[in-house]
């Protein structure tokens, strides 16, 4: 293999922003930039973005790159794609949306769930055997169909964000494999499609709205247009290879492409995935997947819906106070940015002992993913004291992010699956009191790569493997990935935590239905003001 000075491209479309990096074939960083876009969020549990934006972010990344590391475009040899997942669009015959993208965490579609559990068609072993989610396409397909008729009619083409991106790249149409198994319900050796469940609950004409094209992670969508090309200062012609969901192309830049591996992808939301070599199927989990990442395999999936955005959330509402807190050393938050004030409500919380002094939080701050698969689940903060800082609520918020991944690798284990390893990424990392929380939580050695953008890295493996360099995703996910450091538990914290996480389990049992009766209410009530 002549690998020249030939470097790949990497576009990775997150919950907040578009990431643009370039890598060497070997897997070394050149370069990144990020260009943040908005999202809105109409009502509780409604999460929208405008595919707009993402194409603005995605023109202004790549060009800002290429200024910033100054390299030849003639030396990108491919362009690989990763974005969250299923954010839906709803596009005209000419790809122009026809309304804003409904995002992945979006889970307005929690009666359509209902309607789509309902059916009890086979097909739901993959969405935690009979459970059904308001994230997944069939959910929020029924939604537009029920409240939204007009846009259902005049689509002609409904995607999933990374497919969008790849067609205003080349023109040109196709299903994601990767998108098509973790979201809706294909499974290529079962027939593909599953047109009972969709003629079941009403939706049955949605296949005619995707492309007719379902390709690989790694094949070559098309190549790079002349107009986008001379937008984006690339040469024409480049190839640009088929994505995934960012989290599942993370496992690729995480060298997680075989069994014994559990990929721990930390951003937004949390993912915890493995592969294996047979198919299972369980309660609270959520696959396994066909050829969702290496052909041949199969993928299961945990996951957590709100993680870093519940920080982000909490971060935004203590940026606003006039201070951290009297008793965090009389830091002011004014003037700090948001780096800074993470930093310093991560020192604050490393002093403090597990379990925040009595203060226990839930996670669901937009429902639960896994194992529960509870769209009314709702975030709680229980056991405030006067004592308690906002290092104490930043601590437990924390806290309950690693107990609900604790629960989603009990599931796991009781599901046979057992984890030999745990590989992780993404934003946890950036605070040591968060990723060593997750290792004392669980008892299990966490270990980082090299690169901490794996999901960038895993869109340039693919980018890779499409311009030819090597001849599959694994082959080059082992030449592109190390291992940098291992993040070891601390004996004595885990003892604790082990007290804690049942009260966190018991905190959802008593208050779920309660909540679910909170969100019924306000459902009800936003229907009325309509």
């Amino acid at each position: 293999m002549n690998t020249g000075d030939s470097l790949v491209l990497g576009l990775d479309g997150g919950t907040e922003g578009m990431r643009a990096g370039l890598f060497t074939l070997e897997g070394a960083p050149v370069g990144f930039v990020r260009e943040a876009y908005p999202s809105s969020f109409p009502r509780p549990g409604w999460a929208e973005q405008s595919p707009s934006n993402w194409w603005d972010a995605a023109r202004t990344a790549v060009r800002k790159l290429l200024s910033e590391t100054g390299i030849d475009p003639k030396r990108v040899a491919g362009i690989g794609l990763a974005c969250t997942s299923f954010t839906m669009v709803w596009a005209d015959s000419n790809g122009s949306p026809l309304r804003p993208a409904m995002m992945w965490m979006d889970v307005r579609s929690r009666d359509e769930a209902e309607t789509v559990a309902a059916t009890g068609d086979p097909v739901l072993r993959y969405s935690g055997s009979g459970q059904a989610s308001a994230e997944w396409m069939p959910s929020k397909a029924l939604w537009i169909k029920r409240h939204e008729p007009r846009i259902y009619e005049e689509s002609t083409w409904v995607a999933d964000y990374v497919e969008w991106i790849g067609f205003k790249l080349t023109r040109e149409r196709a299903v994601s494999i990767n998108s098509a198994a973790i979201r809706c319900y294909y499974d290529r050796l079962r027939g593909g499609w599953p047109v009972s469940l969709f003629n079941a609950i009403g939706i049955g004409d949605i296949v005619d709205k995707f492309s007719d094209r379902i390709l690989n992670l790694g094949e070559v969508i098309g190549q790079l247009s002349a107009d986008v090309a001379e937008d984006l200062g690339l040469p024409a012609g480049i190839p640009v290879a088929q994505g995934g969901a960012d989290a599942f192309i993370g496992m690729i830049g995480l060298g997680v492409v075989r069994p014994g591996k559990l990929a721990l992808i930390t951003g937004s939301s949390h993912l915890q995935l493995v592969q294996t070599t047979e198919p299972s199927y369980s309660p609270g989990l959520f696959g396994s997947y066909t050829d969702a990442i290496i052909p041949g395999q199969y993928t299961i999936e945990g996951g957590q819906s709100s993680t870093g955005s519940i920080i982000n959330w909490f971060r935004g509402i203590a940026s606003t106070s006039a201070t951290l807190s009297q008793h965090s050393q009389g830091l002011s938050a004014a003037g700090l940015s948001g780096t800074e004030l993470l930093q310093t409500l991560s020192a604050e919380a490393h002093k403090i002992r597990p379990g925040a002094d009595g203060l226990m939080a839930l996670d669901y701050w937009q429902g639960n993913r896994t194992p529960h698969i509870d769209a009314d689940a709702r975030g709680m903060l229980w056991g405030l004291s006067l004592t308690h800082t906002s290092a104490h609520i930043f601590k437990a918020l924390i806290e309950s992010v690693c107990y609900g991944t604790e629960n989603v690798l009990r599931t796991l284990r009781g599901a046979g699956h057992e984890v030999e390893e745990v590989v992780a990424c993404g934003g946890a990392l950036n605070s040591p009191t968060w990723i060593q929380t997750h290792a004392d939580v669980s008892g299990i050695p966490i270990r980082t790569t090299e690169v901490p953008e794996a999901v960038t890295l895993g869109a340039a493996i693919l980018a890779a493997t499409a311009a030819g360099h090597y001849s599959s995703v694994a082959e080059a996910s082992d030449n592109m990935v190390r291992t940098s450091t291992i993040i070891e538990p601390n004996p004595a914290a885990h003892r604790e935590y082990r007290y804690l996480m049942e009260q966190y389990l018991e905190s959802y049992r008593a208050m779920s239905p309660l909540m679910a009766r909170m969100a019924k209410h306000e459902r009800d009530r936003g229907e009325a003001a309509q």
